[in-house]
């Protein structure tokens, strides 16, 4: 395949024709096969290409798209021999690969065929997706960072309130779900822009539906339903360095799984101990397991808010934890406006503040909205506060308890956990809080 053209490139930005730009496909100067020497065992992979039918009827073959930017080569690899073994850390057996296995038969309509950011973004969904297997889910994700998570009733149910979450995130993104997707649940997806939508099979009626968003990446994963069967498998997370070196760890695994993994929030400071009064209820319970399961895929340092099986606000990748606490609210009020406004006039937030700059629609509209956003304070208040890691101080759960969260799930260990149970009992009503024992860094 054809390289990078560093010219090619530069004539694009000199035109600044940005949209040629993102539709050119760069092919790649990857090999078709490569082997790695680990000890004693060797691996064998082959480069993932797809031939794919063009609208005139040729057949051209493609691999990655292009990488995170539109001037970086990018290629996927599957394990097709040998078996990693270190430790606990194997991977999944040849043949049975997720992302790295789909084909062009599984490309049930190719679009703008992927890119690196589609399949790390399916990847991702993935890797939360699979610790939610016992009831329809869906994620929807952006950035490699999920901006929606529910689970439903029934599929339909289960995408629509993942959407619902944050319709502004996930125009663009990419959407996972863990049952086949039906008819009823294309019909919601088609009213909507995304980029790829992945699911393990696809019902009579829904594909002629999806198929109508002619861009539409639309990939078929059979093994989705086998997903929790891979809950507890190790892979190799691979860092390459500036200078060449490499940084390997052996990637995260999701223990908190059950209400018997969950620990008490108690502590003992200067010889007091310390011990949050209240216990959670059984929603609260579901809600500290479901919102773990996606805080597993959710860019550190991380809080999310989480009710009734669903995201209500998610702060991501912030250096500072009340920081991020806080952002998690901000974006919470932001998209429960956006989506009363939806619901009100069919449009979003930001249109109708355009519309009322326009002088084409009365401000009382937005006051309405803004009045409600704040009355009901974006359906926060009974929601659980999820916290990757333990609060260092006290002022980070503060900001959860301020909005009405009446749970927190946390890794506990911090020298003040003291001050954040004080927090819960002083609440009115208390704040129930659980420890998990272990953090869930992830960058």
């Amino acid at each position: 395949m054809n390289g990078f053209n560093v010219n090619k490139y530069k004539e694009f930005q000199t035109m600044a024709d940005l949209k040629k730009m993102y539709t050119t496909i760069l092919g790649d100067h990857f090999p078709s096969e490569m082997k790695i020497t680990f000890g004693g065992q060797i691996l064998h992979y082959r480069k993932r290409t797809w031939k794919i039918t063009q609208e005139d009827g040729s057949v051209v073959e493609r691999g990655v798209r292009y990488g995170e930017n539109p001037d970086q080569e990018a290629a996927l690899y599957e394990l097709v021999n040998g078996n990693l073994v270190l430790g606990d850390c194997h991977f999944i057996a040849p043949g049975h690969g997720l992302v790295s296995g789909i084909s062009v038969e599984d490309m049930l309509q190719v679009g703008k065929h992927p890119g690196k950011i589609n399949l790390t973004d399916v990847d991702n969904g993935l890797n939360i997706i699979k610790y939610l297997m016992d009831r329809p889910a869906a994620v929807i994700l952006k950035h490699n960072n999920p901006c929606g998570a529910a689970y439903g009733k029934d599929m339909a149910d289960a995408y629509n309130r993942a959407n619902r979450c944050d319709r502004i995130a996930a125009f663009g993104g990419a959407l996972i779900m863990n049952r086949a997707c039906d008819k009823a649940t294309a019909e919601l997806i088609s009213r909507n822009y995304l980029e790829v939508v992945c699911a393990p099979d696809f019902e009579e009626g829904a594909l002629p539906v999806l198929k109508s968003r002619k861009n539409l990446r639309i990939i078929r994963i059979n093994r989705i339903d086998q997903l929790a069967d891979y809950a507890d498998y190790r892979f190799l997370d691979f860092k390459s360095l500036i200078d060449g070196g490499i940084i390997l760890q052996q990637s995260a695994v999701n223990s908190i799984r059950a209400v018997t993994d969950l620990k008490p929030a108690v502590t003992i400071s200067k010889g007091k101990e310390y011990k949050v009064e209240r216990e959670p209820t059984q929603r609260e319970i579901d809600d500290m397991l479901f919102g773990w399961a996606v805080e597993h895929g959710v860019t550190s340092n991380s809080v999310l808010y989480v009710k009734d099986g669903c995201t209500v606000g998610i702060g991501t990748g912030e250096q500072d934890r009340v920081g991020v606490a806080e952002i998690a609210v901000h974006k919470a009020y932001i998209k429960y406006a956006d989506i009363l406004c939806f619901d009100a006039f069919g449009i979003p937030y930001a249109d109708m503040v355009l519309e009322i700059e326009k002088g084409k629609r009365d401000a009382a509209d937005k006051e309405a909205i803004d009045a409600r956003t704040r009355e009901e304070r974006a359906g926060l208040p009974g929601s659980v506060m999820i916290s990757d890691a333990f609060f260092p101080f006290r002022d980070g759960a503060d900001v959860g308890i301020r909005q009405g969260v009446s749970a927190i799930l946390q890794a506990g260990g911090s020298a003040r956990d003291f001050e954040t149970i004080e927090a819960c009992n002083e609440a009115s009503p208390q704040v129930a809080m659980k420890y998990t024992g272990q953090r869930s860094f992830k960058h």
